[in-house]
C-alpha cells in the first residue's frame, strides 16, 4: 500500500485514529513502526509504539513473537509471527494440532456428554489419510465444516490427529484398542503398526484372550498368532483370566481346535462350561445344561473327551447334562472295553506334543505288602529327551477294592524346586495293576536334568514292585527312543528305591 499526495495532504496532525491506522498499516507492510513520513504527532505515536517493549523488540527483530494478537478475530487468539518461532515443518504442523488457528473443519467426536469438539485442518488430514482425502476432496466430498463421529473415542481421535500432524505416538493401555480401531477406520497403517507393537510388548497370559478377540476383529494375523502362542504356553493362566469368558464363539472354537494347548482336557472342559454360563447370561437365557449345550454349539464337539481318564470323565462331563446319553455311554465303553467303539470326539493329543501317550514300568515283578504311615515314597530319575510328564501309575490295595488319598509331586532335584503337585485320590480294584494318578496339567521335563518323583498315600497296605531296573527305554511307533535312568533318593523314602517300592510307572507324552 502507498499513500497518494492527496491522501497525505488530507492528513492533519492530531487525528489520532488516522495516525494509528497509518502506523498499523506501516507495521503490517514493512515490519517497522514509524515508516511513514508523518507529522510530529504521528511520529510521536510511532515512536511511542517503537519504544514500548513489544514494539521495540519487533522493530529490532521481526522474528520475536508478539505478546498479544496483532490480528484478532472474534473468538480466536492468533499469535503474531508464530511461524518464525518454529524451526521445522514438523514443529509448525505440531503447533496447529488441536488448534483453532487456520482450522477449516470441526469434528464432534464421541457420544452424549463425553463428546468433544475438535478443530482440524483438511489439508493435513487429507495428506495423511486416504479416507479423509476422499471425505474432503472426492466425488462425494462433504460440504459441511462440522462432522460428527459418534463411533470414535475422543482420546483415540486425538491420538490419530497428533500422529498425522507430528508423527508422535501417544497411546497407552487404556487407549490402544480404540486407537487401533480409529487408525483402521481412517487407513493410517503406520499408526496401526505402532498399536500392534504396543500390544505385542504388553501381551501376557492374563490378557491374551482379550487381545486375541481384538486381533481377530481388526484382522491382525500377526498379533493373533502371538496371542495363540501365549495361550499355548500358559493355557491354565489364560483360561482362568477374566477375559476368557468374554470371547466370542468363533474365537473359542479357534482355540479349542489347537493341538498345542498345555492343559488337561478335564480342566479345559471346566473352563468351557464357565464360558457357556457367561454366554447364557449375555443371551439372557437361564444357565441350564440344555442352554449351555445350545450356546456352545460346535465348540462342545471340539473337547477331546477320550484324552480324559475314566475318573475325570465320570466326575465331570458324564454328570454335566451337556452330552447326549448315547455319547456318554459310548465314551464309557471307550474307556473300559476292547475293541473300543467309535466316538464322535477326537483323541488327538495336545500339549505341544507329537504322537500318543506313553508309559514305562520300572519293575519286573509285583509283590505284597507295602504299608503307609504318612512318609512319602520317592525316586530320582533323568530322561534323555524332552517329555511332558502327565503323572504316575501307583499300586493299589492287597485287600480288595479300596480308595486312597494321595498327593503326588515332581521336583527338580538340584534346585529342590517343586514343578507340580496334585492332591487327589484314586480307587483300586484289588488287583496288582497300576492305577493312574495325574497332575492337573502336563509338566515339561528337560533332558539330562535330575528330577524326583514323590507320592504320599493314605490307605490300606498295597502291592509293591521288585527287581527294579536302573534304565528303562520306551520306543514309540515311529522308532524314537526315550530312555529313563533311575537312582535312589536320599533320606527316608518309605522304603522306595531303585530296586523296590512304590511309583512303578511314569506316564508321559514325547
Amino acid at each position: 500500500l502507498s499513500l497518494s499526495n492527496t491522501q497525505r495532504s488530507k492528513h492533519t496532525p492530531g487525528n489520532n485514529s488516522q495516525d494509528a491506522l497509518l502506523t498499523f498499516i506501516s507495521f503490517y507492510i514493512h515490519g517497522q513502526p514509524g515508516y511513514l513520513d508523518m507529522s510530529t504527532s504521528g511520529k510521536g505515536m510511532a515512536s511511542n509504539f517503537a519504544d514500548s517493549g513489544a514494539g521495540r523488540n519487533r522493530a529490532l527483530n521481526p522474528n520475536v513473537a508478539a505478546a498479544e494478537p496483532m490480528f484478532p478475530s472474534p473468538g480466536l487468539h492468533r499469535e503474531y509471527n508464530w511461524q518464525a518461532t518454529k524451526s521445522s515443518v514438523k514443529e509448525r504442523f505440531a503447533f496447529l494440532f488441536n488448534n483453532e488457528l487456520l482450522s477449516d473443519v470441526k469434528f464432534v467426536v464421541g457420544k452424549g456428554r463425553q463428546a468433544q469438539r475438535i478443530p482440524a485442518h483438511k489439508f493435513v488430514l487429507a495428506a495423511g489419510s486416504a479416507v479423509f482425502d476422499a471425505m474432503f476432496n472426492g466425488g462425494m466430498a462433504t460440504n459441511s465444516n462440522e462432522i460428527e463421529l459418534p463411533d470414535v473415542e475422543p482420546a483415540a481421535f486425538l491420538a490419530l490427529l497428533r500422529f498425522l500432524y507430528s508423527d508422535e505416538v501417544h497411546i497407552g493401555p487404556e487407549t490402544v484398542i480404540t486407537t487401533l480401531y480409529t487408525a483402521k477406520k481412517y487407513a493410517v497403517p503406520a499408526l496401526e503398526t505402532h498399536c500392534v507393537e504396543f500390544l505385542t510388548e504388553h501381551l501376557r497370559a492374563d490378557n491374551a484372550f482379550m487381545l486375541l478377540s481384538q486381533a481377530r476383529l481388526f484382522d491382525e494375523p500377526q498379533l493373533a498368532n502371538l496371542c495363540l502362542e501365549t495361550i499355548d504356553k500358559s493355557t491354565a493362566d489364560a483360561v482362568n483370566a477374566e477375559g476368557f469368558t468374554d470371547i466370542d464363539l468363533d474365537t473359542l472354537c479357534a482355540v479349542l481346535e489347537r493341538d498345542t494347548l498345555g492343559m488337561r482336557e478335564s480342566r479345559l472342559f471346566g473352563a468351557v462350561v464357565r464360558w457357556a454360563h457367561a454366554e447364557c447370561y449375555r443371551q439372557q437365557l437361564p444357565p441350564t445344561s440344555d442352554n449351555k449345550q445350545r450356546v456352545l454349539g460346535k465348540a462342545l464337539s471340539l473337547i477331546r473327551f477320550p484324552l480324559m481318564s475314566l475318573e475325570e470323565f465320570a466326575a465331570g462331563p458324564a454328570q454335566s447334562g451337556m452330552l447326549f446319553d448315547r455319547e456318554v455311554v459310548n465314551l464309557f465303553l471307550h474307556f473300559t472295553v476292547n475293541p473300543k467303539p467309535r466316538v464322535d470326539f477326537t483323541d488327538r493329543p495336545r500339549c505341544c506334543l507329537q504322537g500318543r501317550e506313553g508309559s514305562i514300568n520300572r519293575f519286573q515283578q509285583v509283590e505284597s505288602r507295602w504299608g503307609y504311615s504318612g512318609t512319602s515314597d520317592s525316586v530320582r530319575f533323568n530322561v534323555n529327551r524332552r517329555i511332558s510328564l502327565l503323572g504316575f501309575g501307583l499300586y493299589g490295595s492287597i485287600h480288595g477294592p479300596a480308595d486312597y488319598h494321595v498327593s503326588i509331586q515332581i521336583f527338580e532335584s538340584d534346585k529342590n524346586k517343586s514343578l507340580a503337585q496334585n492332591d487327589t485320590g484314586f480307587s483300586c480294584d484289588g488287583t496288582a495293576n497300576t492305577f493312574r494318578v495325574l497332575f492337573k496339567e502336563a509338566v515339561e521335563l528337560l533332558p539330562n536334568v535330575s528330577y524326583m518323583a514323590c507320592a504320599t498315600l493314605k490307605g490300606p497296605d498295597s502291592h509293591y514292585g521288585t527287581k527294579g531296573l536302573k534304565k528303562v527305554t520306551y520306543e514309540s511307533v515311529s522308532g524314537a527312543k526315550t530312555t529313563f535312568v533311575f537312582c535312589s533318593s536320599p533320606g527316608n523314602n518309605n522304603g522306595t528305591s531303585v530296586e523296590d517300592g512304590q511309583i512303578p510307572e511314569l506316564i508321559f507324552y514325547t
